[in-house]
C-alpha cells in the first residue's frame, strides 16, 4: 500500500500530459508544503488549476472560486443561500469557505484509480466553471 506523498506523486506522474474524455489537456506540478499539494492545470483553464491533497482517508480536489472582499456586501446573504441550494443538483461538488476563500470540491477513495480522478477533475473544472458563470453578478467587477 502506497503512503499518501507516494499516492500523490503516482497521480502526478500519472495525469502530466493526460487528455480527459472531453478533450481537456493535463499539467502536474508538485507543490512543496508541510502537505504537498498537487496542482492540475487545464489547458485553456490555467486561470482554475485543480488542487489535490491526500491522506489516508480521501483524495480531496479543490478549485479556488473567489474570496470573500470579492462579494458584493448586499448579496452576500443571497449568495450563500444560492451556494447552498446549488450543492445538491451540481453533480460531483460541493461548495466550501477556508479562511477568507471560497472553494468547489470533490473528495474520492484514497484507492480510486487515475481514471476515477480524471473524471473527478473533468467534473470540477466544467463544475467550477458553471458556478462562475451562474455566481458571477453576485461578484465586484
Amino acid at each position: 500500500m502506497l503512503t499518501p506523498q507516494q499516492t500523490l506523486e503516482y497521480f502526478a506522474a500519472s495525469l502530466d500530459g493526460t487528455t480527459t474524455d472531453n478533450g481537456l489537456d493535463l499539467r502536474t506540478e508538485i507543490i512543496p508544503s508541510e502537505i504537498d499539494v498537487l496542482c492540475v492545470t487545464i489547458e485553456d483553464r490555467e486561470d482554475f488549476p485543480i488542487y489535490i491533497t491526500v491522506d489516508e482517508s480521501q483524495i480531496l480536489c479543490m478549485s479556488y472560486l473567489w474570496r470573500e472582499d470579492e462579494i458584493k456586501p448586499a448579496s452576500q446573504l443571497e449568495l450563500l443561500d444560492t451556494l447552498l441550494s446549488m450543492n445538491l443538483p451540481m453533480p460531483l461538488s460541493s461548495f466550501s469557505k477556508v479562511g477568507h476563500q471560497y472553494i468547489i470540491f470533490g473528495a474520492l477513495w484514497t484507492d480510486s484509480t487515475v481514471d476515477e480522478l480524471i473524471r473527478e477533475i473533468d467534473y470540477l473544472s466544467d463544475n467550477t466553471l458553471t458556478a462562475i458563470e451562474e455566481l458571477w453578478d453576485f461578484l465586484i467587477k
